[in-house]
This record gives C-alpha cells, sequence and structure tokens, in this order.
C-alpha cells in the first residue's frame, strides 16, 4: 500500500526557491500519476502540479506556470516540486497526491485519492 511522506518545507524570503520531495516505498508507485496540492489558511484545497505515470505529461494550475517544476524519479519512488520565486501568497501545507485507481485523469483534483501528512512553506516579505 502506498504511504506517501513529504519533505523540503521551510520558511524562506520572497523571491527564494525550495524543492520539496515525497517518497513512497510501494513498488506500484510507478504506475500511478502524482501531484503537489497547497492547502492555504482560511482557504480551499487546491491542485498546484501533477506529472503523468511516465513522467512525459505535466500540468499546471496558472499560479505555478513559469515558476514551479514537477518530476518524477520512478526508479526512487520520488516525486518532486521545484519552486523558484517565492511569493507570499504561497505559503501553505503542500501535500504529495496518488492517482485514484479509479481514473485515468489528473488534472482535477477529484482524480487524486491519496494524500501525504503534508510539509508547511512559509514565504516571508
Amino acid at each position: 500500500q502506498m504511504q506517501l511522506v513529504e519533505s523540503g518545507g521551510g520558511l524562506v524570503q520572497a523571491g527564494a526557491s525550495l524543492r520539496l520531495s515525497c517518497k513512497d516505498s510501494a513498488p506500484i508507485f510507478s504506475s500511478y500519476a502524482m501531484a503537489w496540492f497547497r492547502q492555504a489558511p482560511g482557504k480551499e484545497r487546491e491542485l498546484v502540479a501533477a506529472i503523468s505515470w511516465s513522467g512525459d505529461d505535466t500540468y499546471y494550475a496558472d499560479s505555478a506556470k513559469g515558476r514551479f517544476t514537477i518530476s518524477r524519479d520512478n526508479a526512487k519512488n520520488t516525486v518532486s516540486l521545484q519552486m523558484n520565486s517565492l511569493q507570499p501568497e504561497d505559503t501553505a501545507v503542500y501535500y504529495c497526491a496518488a492517482q485514484s485507481p479509479e481514473t485515468q485523469y489528473y488534472t482535477r483534483e477529484q482524480d487524486f485519492s491519496l494524500f501525504g501528512q503534508g510539509t508547511q512553506v512559509t514565504v516571508s516579505s
């Protein structure tokens, strides 16, 4: 069974970069699309970026385009989110997520059914 563990969050100043990582120990990791979500205080959880099982295709929310890059290494069962030019509005808990086995899609929030515990990202101005 998949179990997702995130790392790499922290406190940074505006304009800085952070790299989040998510690791899973299950051998079926490479069979599923993966994604990063975030939830800011008082706001709904939002899909930030997603990547297909092969890594060939990616999806980004408008807020992430041009600044964030999602990648995966199936040999290491990891998915990463490189975040550049961070702004205070990026402050949130970031969650790694695995695609639901019930869908072939991975660009909608409902396509993901397993989430990690989250890692806090705080960007100061």
